[in-house]
C-alpha cells in the first residue's frame, strides 16, 4: 500500500486561506437568510483557524530547524531588561514611575500651590 505525501503547512495554509476567502465571498454575493447562512459563517471561521494553526506549525518547524543548525538564538532575549534579572518585586514597586509622579504631586501640593513651571 502506497502512502500520500503530507501536504506542506504552507499549502494547507494557502488552501484553507483560499476556502475561507471562498466561502466569505459566497456569504456576501448571495446573502443567505437561514441557517445556511451561520452553517457557512462557522465554516468560514473554522478554515481560517486551520489557516492559522498551519502558519503557526510552519513558523514552529522554521524555528526548530535554525536552532538544530545553530543559526538562532535558541531562546529569545529579554527586552529592555537586561541587569534586573535578580531584583524581587519590592524593589520593582519601589521603581514604580507612579509612586515618583505621586511624590512630586505632593510637593506640589505641601508647596501651596505654587508651581516650579
Amino acid at each position: 500500500m502506497t502512502r500520500f505525501p503530507r501536504p506542506d503547512a504552507r499549502a494547507g495554509a494557502v488552501a484553507a486561506s483560499l476556502a475561507a476567502l471562498a466561502l466569505l465571498v459566497t456569504l456576501a454575493w448571495w446573502r443567505p437568510r437561514s441557517i445556511l447562512a451561520v452553517v457557512l459563517a462557522l465554516l468560514c471561521v473554522l478554515l481560517v483557524m486551520v489557516a492559522g494553526v498551519s502558519l503557526t506549525e510552519l513558523r514552529q518547524r522554521r524555528t526548530e530547524a535554525r536552532e538544530r543548525t545553530g543559526d538562532g538564538p535558541a531562546e529569545w532575549p529579554t527586552p529592555g531588561v537586561t541587569g534586573l534579572s535578580g531584583v524581587d518585586a519590592d524593589t520593582l514597586e519601589a521603581l514604580d514611575s507612579r509612586d515618583a509622579l505621586r511624590a512630586v504631586q505632593e510637593r506640589r501640593r505641601n508647596a501651596g500651590g505654587v508651581s516650579d513651571r
